[in-house]
């Protein structure tokens, strides 16, 4: 013979009929676990970078770093879930983005190492881009900064 159900006074009447193994059809703990697992997991598929904030499939194009038009040719690009990717005013990069909207943290940026005209114009973007810690997509405008007060401002290309 099997022991009754252990039913806690405090409960209300809907946490006693969904918790009580006794009851067939009724939510048991361990259907709900599995239950708020399977959800749980539902979840962590959603795309929780900047891509799927709305910086996936579209080009953004610098066009001010740190409240002055930045006069040389940069870019930004969120190709896939976690990825960032662009060009400096003379090389293509790559890096990655793992960290939660609105957060903003490059990981190691690997770059092409072509000689550069516009040196000054490439040290600044690329120092400005990894110095940054937050991103804000608003429609066509993308915004990244940091608590130093730092900004770039990125206008969609497309």
């Amino acid at each position: 013979m099997s022991d009754p159900p252990v039913v806690a006074a405090n409960m209300t009447p809907l946490s006693r009929r969904l918790f009580n193994p006794s009851l067939h059809g009724i939510l048991s703990p361990m259907r709900a676990v599995l239950i708020f697992a399977l959800f749980g997991l539902t979840l962590c598929d959603r795309d929780e970078t900047a891509t799927g904030y709305g910086a996936a499939d579209r080009g953004w194009v610098l066009s001010e770093l740190d409240g002055r038009t930045f006069a040389a040719h940069a870019t930004l690009s969120f190709p896939a879930q976690g990825a960032v990717a662009g060009e400096g005013p003379c090389n293509r990069f790559s890096g990655t983005l793992a960290v939660p909207y609105p957060w903003f943290d490059i990981g190691q940026l690997m770059s092409t190492s072509r000689a550069c005209p516009d040196a000054n114009a490439e040290t600044a973007y690329f120092s400005a881009l990894q110095a940054m810690t937050e991103i804000e997509i608003s429609g066509a405008l993308l915004v990244l900064r940091n608590a130093e007060g730092r900004e770039m401002v990125f206008t969609a290309s497309d």
